[in-house]
């Protein structure tokens, strides 16, 4: 369950760098929680494949994140917002990100 919540978290940030079919494959499958099966019979392919891809994918997300730190770095930058004090400059803060 952590690794999908993670996976979804990544996606979100570097979803845009997959392609449009790809796209389509993660949130099928994370978001809409469809079976291979369901998915490779809407895209006409084999279930083996859209096993494949989701790997792929998954392989992406990581390397993107190894690669650019944006996760990382995001839940940094929430925990030195948590302490700040003023409201106001919190929620710009927030806003930003």
């Amino acid at each position: 369950m952590e690794e999908i919540v993670y996976l979804n978290n990544l996606f979100d940030l570097y979803g845009e760098l997959l392609t449009e079919k790809q796209q389509k494959y993660f949130k099928n499958y994370y978001f809409e929680n469809l079976s291979y099966g369901e998915i490779a019979n809407i895209y006409h392919i084999s279930r083996n494949a859209i096993f494949h891809q989701l790997k792929l994918i998954e392989e992406k997300l990581y390397f993107y994140e190894k690669i650019l730190n944006l996760y990382s770095k995001k839940l940094k930058i929430n925990d030195i917002i948590d302490l700040i004090d003023d409201k106001n400059i919190k929620k710009e803060l927030e806003d930003l990100f």
